[in-house]
């Protein structure tokens, strides 16, 4: 009975804004804006990294990828969302004075995902979109260790993310954003408008 409480206390009191997009699209530039303002940021992608480094893996786009995809098949497609709950720790519940406890969750791929993270809290999908040449000249500037060096190691990387589910997501996000034309203030702007109507709107309902 103590348990069924409290997970309908976190349920009730947890706002849980889920970034989704593929590969490229500006999420983390809108999460790290997020975080800037205050707000709590779990990437699902520091998470793979987390365990490819647990188990001594190279942290390159190969590996990275086949970890996502195995978790997936050992553990279920929510696999990796749960890990983000097992992050999810009381500090985000202690919220007083009415206000509900905000987490970004930046990296969404799949509806399971989704499914995993609505049993801890109330679930808003906001999808970022940008053209495949712009989210590959962006995954190419920001030179982390597993971005694509070339066009086919994106192209494989594409098929990856669609294969995962993600398009399904992107389809059932809750309000998107493009990212093919506005300036960066504009996107973190757009986004920040999003996510404080929702965060307002789920005072209104608790």
């Amino acid at each position: 009975m103590v348990e069924k409480a409290a997970a309908d206390f976190t349920a009730k009191r947890l706002v849980i804004i889920c970034l989704t997009g593929m590969p490229g699209a500006g999420k983390s530039t809108v999460a790290s804006s997020l975080k800037e303002k205050g707000f709590r940021v779990i990437t699902m992608g520091d998470v793979i990294r987390e365990e490819a480094m647990r188990l001594k893996l190279d942290l390159n786009d190969t590996n990275l990828g086949k970890l996502m995809v195995q978790l997936r098949e050992e553990f279920g497609p929510g696999a990796v969302a749960e890990l983000v709950v097992k992050k999810i720790d009381s500090t985000l519940m202690s919220k007083r004075n009415g206000d509900n406890a905000v987490l970004i969750v930046d990296g969404i791929r799949s509806i399971a995902e989704v499914t995993v993270l609505n049993r801890v809290g109330q679930v808003r999908l906001l999808a970022i979109h940008a053209s495949s040449q712009v989210r590959f000249v962006h995954l190419k500037d920001r030179g982390r260790t597993d971005a694509p060096l070339a066009q086919s190691d994106f192209m494989v990387r594409e098929r990856r993310e669609l294969d995962v589910g993600i398009s399904e997501v992107i389809a059932l996000a809750d309000e998107v954003i493009s990212n093919n034309r506005p300036t960066i203030s504009q996107l973190k702007a757009n986004a920040f408008e999003i996510v404080m109507k929702w965060i307002n709107s789920s005072k209104l309902n608790s």
